[in-house]
């Protein structure tokens, strides 16, 4: 287990090169968007990783960079295993990324033993999991389960460009999307490996954890419309200012959602992470203002009825204040647990290096609750300092990602000695 303690060290090395420029859109921090110029340095470099590490590799046709290795006998079913290789803005270095690089690894582990197995191995970097480009995110893992819409292709970004025109300076044909899906019986499984970004496992002085299920979440956007006018000669008691009702309407969330009825439900969490006023000078009242909401629980009811109640007394703050307003979805994901026998599996590659069996369920969303309508899925979770992330002071150590790279090679290696699995779910 020497090569795979290396190879673990090396996963996160290899982060630490994608975390600067050509890799980022930015020289002073990571920023590595969908189907931009840094994207395609990454996808340059990963994909010769992956040819070292004895893969086939090539880019469906929603932009994910999948490197093969035969099993034995050729063409048998695939386990699939990956993340995705965007970042936000301004982000860290190991959010996705690790689990793309401990995928390569791990199965070059294989490849220079020159073993194969029962079933193949594919390593896959999904191209946007953030959304930090476009507005909805997990559309390339979307792809790959069948679940797209095909529609998504309309979207904008910040600039205007439609993904529809970012696919085409990028190469690849928007018309050709669907084609990303797999086909039944292609994957058996799904492995995806992640920093916790929590801070559970730091709390609790272990390095890895296996992820039992998937917040379901909303993402949703806000939007008061009022009347724009002067900021000096507009009298308070006659302005319909969009403002503070925005205001109002996010310490209406924050209530709910830390101490109203549904306070500390579930795993219930609610986020604002973008806030704009419109035209946005400083002597207007503004016309309009709009923000984001990301609300999460364990069960979808429970985030549902949390929406409900935030929307209700959106609705009543619009009404009293003489607003109106439009409350729209932009993404609903429903909770995904892990596939139990999978997990089973995983926590005893984990025990075989003497680490508790710890299960946790997870806050973020991942590629891997995308996946499940394809195949039955499994998480690693990877300690990360002070359970920070999306950020750049993201943090993991060399020696719990080699705990991660043998726990994986572990895995497998059970999963092969089970083949009964890979030929069931095929």
């Amino acid at each position: 287990m020497t090569q795979a303690f290396e190879i673990g060290v090396r996963a996160k090395a290899r982060c630490d090169l994608m975390g600067a420029a050509p890799f980022s859109e930015a020289d002073d921090m990571l920023v590595r968007r969908f189907l931009t110029p840094a994207h395609k340095a990454a996808l340059d470099t990963l994909k010769f990783w992956m040819e070292e590490a004895g893969m086939s590799v090539r880019l469906d046709p929603a932009g994910n960079l999948v490197g093969r290795y035969e099993g034995e006998p050729p063409g048998a079913p695939a386990l699939l295993i990956g993340s995705h290789i965007d970042s936000v803005r301004n982000g860290g270095r190991y959010d996705g990324a690790l689990g793309v690089m401990l995928a390569v690894d791990l199965i070059e582990t294989f490849y220079r033993q020159g073993r194969r197995l029962p079933f193949a191995l594919e390593a896959i970097a999904f191209g946007d999991e953030e959304g930090s480009r476009f507005p909805a995110s997990m559309a390339c893992s979307r792809a790959v389960a069948g679940t797209v819409d095909p529609y998504v292709v309309e979207m904008t970004d910040a600039d205007g460009v439609s993904l529809a025109e970012a696919y085409a300076a990028f190469g690849l044909d928007p018309t050709r999307l669907v084609e990303a899906a797999r086909k039944p019986g292609e994957v058996f499984a799904f492995l995806e490996a992640h920093i916790e970004q929590g801070p559970v496992l730091e709390a609790e002085g272990l390095a890895l954890g296996v992820v039992t299920a998937i917040a379901a979440q909303k993402r949703i956007l806000v939007r008061f419309k009022g009347q724009a006018g002067h900021a000096g000669t507009t009298p308070m008691g006659l302005r319909k200012d969009p403002g503070p009702a925005a205001a109002e309407a996010v310490l209406a969330l924050e209530r709910i959602c830390r101490e109203g009825p549904l306070g500390g439900i579930d795993g219930l969490v609610g986020t604002v992470g973008r806030m704009t006023a419109l035209p946005g000078a400083f002597n207007v009242i503004p016309g309009a203002a709009e923000f984001s909401m990301d609300i999460r629980a364990e069960t979808s009811a429970t985030r549902d009825a949390a929406v409900a109640a935030i929307t209700a007394e959106i609705e009543a703050i619009a009404e009293r204040r003489g607003l109106k307003v439009s409350v729209t979805l932009m993404q609903e994901l429903a909770e995904s647990p892990c596939d139990a026998d999978l997990a089973d599996l995983l926590a005893a590659a984990v025990g075989d290096l003497d680490q508790p069996d710890r299960r946790l369920p997870s806050g973020a969303g991942h590629d891997a609750m995308v996946i499940a309508d394809l195949c039955p899925t499994a998480m690693l979770f990877i300690r990360c300092e002070g359970g920070i992330s999306h950020n750049p002071a993201e943090a993991v150590t060399d020696a719990d990602c080699a705990l991660a790279a043998r726990a994986m090679v572990g895995f497998v290696e059970k999963l092969a000695m089970n083949n009964d699995f890979s030929k069931t779910q095929a």
